[in-house]
């Protein structure tokens, strides 16, 4: 199994410029119970949808979207890992927006989520332009930290452990384990107490 580098994503957007978008308007809490985070997706931004006609999730024209536009603070609230995996198994790949609650991002650097930041100014442009042709492509690139979108284009920052994780594939821990099987069976057979069992 190969390790898996994050250098850039592109894809369709979907914009949510609003702040303070905590965890549980993201996946609400009774979804918590799950043993798997299988079927999550669906539930993502549940009772915001249910309570808002016009919600961005449920508009024919942002289905199938990689990357999800947002504002500041975003993810605050509880640390529960079920908000972005239910972002994650919605299809988003990447996150645009002004900040993060800082165990969020965590939780999205762990699962291979780049969430980069942007100006106000710069997210307010790049949604302008994601509204008037919802089928516009937007690149985020992490070698060059930029967004381009058609004609929009601009830098977004992240910390540079994080990004050097995502673009190492250092963050994929499951990928590592794999892709150095050979050396780890090679390790195991010269550790006495494992072997002595081998007779």
């Amino acid at each position: 199994m190969a390790i898996n580098e994050i250098r850039t994503v592109t894809a369709r957007a979907i914009p949510l410029l609003l702040d303070d978008i905590d965890t549980d308007r993201i996946i609400p809490a009774r979804f918590l119970r799950c043993v798997t985070f299988d079927g999550l997706g669906e539930h993502a931004f549940e009772d915001d949808r249910k309570q808002d006609s016009n919600h961005p999730f449920d508009k024919p024209q942002y289905q199938g979207a990689g990357i999800l536009v947002a504002g500041r603070n975003f993810g605050c609230g509880s640390s529960r890992e079920h908000a972005p995996q239910s972002l994650m198994r919605w299809g988003i790949k990447a996150i645009i927006a002004e900040t993060f609650a800082e165990i969020f991002f965590g939780n999205c650097n762990s699962l291979g989520i780049p969430a980069v930041r942007a100006s106000r100014a710069d997210l307010s442009r790049l949604t302008a332009a994601i509204e008037a042709n919802p089928g516009l492509t937007v690149t985020v690139d992490l070698p060059s930290l930029t967004v381009t979108a058609g004609d929009v284009s601009f830098s977004v920052t992240m910390p540079d452990s994080a990004r050097d994780a995502l673009v190492t594939g250092q963050w994929d821990y499951l990928g590592r384990l794999l892709s150095a099987a050979d050396e780890v069976t090679a390790h195991a057979k010269k550790i006495p107490y494992l072997n002595s069992f081998r007779s």
